[in-house]
């Protein structure tokens, strides 16, 4: 997602700004922009594409001569992908120059406020709010530094943000701040950088102080400081970075499919942010709100995807089924057109996909709305086909899933699925102490998740243990079928090894006669309602001296007897089990692929989005 890098020191700053901006291109963004405080006045550019496309802009940087300077990688959210919406955003006056991380949700109304004063606005964003409204609030407080000028229009601000600040006027200073949107400062000699990423200034310093939400950082050329709102200073604990820079591009992790397992936790709680509440077990969706109506009288769900996708589709139609009593069906996108579906009236079509551009999903979409059926869409990135396409919709918020396996897309689209069985729940006046109870479970499952990785090394030891196999069987019931799928998809994916995930039911009705010592099966047993029905199969694999690794509720010392391994998860509700009991299955696979050798992130013959059929 979009990225941030500010410089101010001794050294000509452009040069580093590019280079900051280029190794955050893993985050993936769609446009670029720099703004450098320059001693006759500035010098701005902003392209669309790549950093390549904004250096060619900029030229020789070295002849840009100023030591402070901002820039930033946009990954679009409000607005289209034009150079007006690339970031930096400058006031009226073209003296405040501002690069920003996040979303604010009251924009509009600020906006409209700033508008009736006779601020000019130049892009479609919500960003340039903020640089109108510390413009707005100088003017009234000109006895007031920046910093302070800063906190006071913050709080005037909703949402999230992580923002770098430079005015022209004052070339010796650098301003960020920080809320729910990651931001850190890299501590030189004689210099100092602000960035959302290590990766953006680990080539110029390892020494890192990482800000809080509340924060707010003052960067001078003699030193940092930090303040929070109530501006009281605050002690910055300095961490060393101990990877190189090749490395921070991954944050310190030997892959991004790692990284980005650890990164599930954060990512849901993105996905979650400002739509659910779990204090009043209400589910605030605005990107569904005018599809209310529609949605009140819809009689069945008709879901749609491919791959990972399709099997969080899985787990969707068994929340809607059981706890809105709507039938859903959930298809294989690349079958849904050609076996010729009925549609009837109350139909609403729901694609998945993290990329918005798969093809067979697409394909799928259009051929609902070829036929007038409503179409939502759950989907990552901004402005893809898939959000262009569909009538209404969700976006993840999760930020670029660059591993070609997918992991933490697979969870937040069950979150959100999650979340649209609470938003029909909730409309169509269902027990409000039962949707509650839901809301109050999904809103722990980050840290739920936490404690799970936290036994990372364990399952490393476990994935060890069985990374010479060649065969796998994975079986799991209900909510936990489609883990059972997603598990050995994801074997299957990065380790090359041969993996069936099937429903647990299903076993005896031929994989059973796979099962010999060289063929371990992988039961995902929670204790739930299906929970004696999963014993009675372990029992069965077990009689025939079939290896047996179990995915468990903690404390369950009854399957600690019948399987040889057991990974154990935290307990949640059963519709939420699948958000727990895939990560232990993650890490399973990514261990194997690691232990054999492998290139996990890019798995021979695959591509992270499927845009051909």
């Amino acid at each position: 997602m979009c990225g941030i890098i500010g410089y101010i020191g001794r050294q000509q700053a452009l040069p580093i700004i590019l280079d900051g901006l280029k190794n955050m291109e893993y985050r993936g963004y769609d446009s670029a922009g720099t703004i450098v405080a320059t001693q006759t006045g500035i010098f701005a550019e902003k392209a669309v594409g790549k950093i390549a496309a904004l250096g060619a802009k900029v030229g020789d940087p070295s002849k840009i001569i100023g030591s402070l300077a901002i820039g930033h990688t946009r990954w679009a959210t409000h607005g289209g992908v034009t150079e007006q919406n690339a970031h930096p955003h400058a006031d009226c006056g073209e003296n405040l120059w501002l690069v920003h991380n996040g979303i604010v949700e009251n924009h509009k109304e600020l906006k409209k406020e700033l508008i009736e004063v006779g601020h000019v606005f130049k892009s479609e964003t919500d960003t340039e709010v903020l640089v109108h409204l510390i413009e707005e609030a100088r003017k009234k407080h000109r006895e007031l530094e920046l910093e302070d000028v800063l906190r006071i229009s913050l709080q005037k601000v909703r949402g999230t943000y992580g923002i770098a600040v430079m005015d022209r006027r004052e070339p010796q200073k650098l301003i960020a701040a920080r809320n729910f949107s990651p931001l850190l400062l890299g501590i030189g000699e004689n210099e100092y950088f602000v960035a959302s990423d290590v990766s953006a200034v680990i080539k110029y310093t390892r020494s890192i102080a990482y800000l809080n939400d509340g924060e707010i950082a003052v960067l001078t050329p003699e030193g940092f400081s930090v303040y929070d709102f109530d501006r009281n200073l605050q002690t910055k604990k300095l961490h060393e970075i101990e990877w190189s820079a090749e490395e921070a591009e991954k944050g310190g992790y030997s892959h991004f499919m790692l990284k980005e397992i650890f990164e599930e936790p954060e990512a849901i709680e993105n996905s979650m942010r400002g739509r659910l509440f779990p204090e009043t077990g209400e589910v605030r969706l605005a990107g569904l709100e005018k599809f209310r109506g529609i949605l009140k009288n819809t009689r069945r769900i008709l879901i749609s995807a491919c791959g990972t996708a399709y099997l969080a589709g899985v787990a969707g139609k068994y929340m809607l089924e059981e706890q809105v009593g709507i039938p859903a069906e959930a298809d294989v996108a690349s079958e849904f057109r050609y076996r010729k579906p009925v549609f009837c009236e109350g139909d609403l079509f729901l694609a998945l996909s993290q990329s918005g551009e798969t093809a067979d999903t697409l394909a799928a979409l259009r051929e609902a709305v070829d036929k007038k059926i409503p179409a939502l869409g759950i989907v990552n990135v901004v402005g893809s086909t898939l959000a262009r396409e569909t009538d209404a919709g969700m976006y993840q918020h999760i930020g670029p899933e660059i591993g070609v396996a997918s992991t933490k897309a697979f969870t937040s689209q069950i979150a959100l699925l999650t979340l649209l069985t609470l938003f029909l729940r909730q409309d169509r006046g269902m027990d409000a102490v039962e949707s509650k109870r839901i809301a109050d479970a999904l809103a722990k499952i980050p840290d739920l998740m936490r404690r799970i990785l936290e036994k990372s090394e364990y399952i490393k030891e476990i994935a060890k243990k069985y990374c010479k196999y060649e065969n796998f069987l994975y079986l799991g019931r209900k909510y936990n079928m489609p883990v059972a799928l997603e598990g050995a998809l994801k074997l299957k994916e990065i380790s090359y090894v041969h993996a069936e995930g099937y429903g647990a039911g299903e076993m005896k009705h031929g994989p059973i006669a796979m099962i010999d010592g060289n063929f371990p099966s992988v039961f995902i047993a929670p204790q739930d309602s299906v929970y004696e029905k999963m014993l009675s199969n372990i029992e069965e694999v077990r009689a025939r001296k079939g290896p047996i690794i179990a995915v468990a509720t903690e404390g369950d010392m009854r399957i600690r007897e019948l399987a040889d391994d057991v990974l154990y998860i935290p307990k949640t509700l059963e519709l939420l089990t699948p958000l727990l009991t895939v990560v232990p299955l993650q890490l399973f696979a990514y261990y194997i692929g690691v232990l054999r050798g492998l290139d996990v992130d890019k798995p021979r013959n695959l591509a992270k989005s499927v845009t051909v059929e």
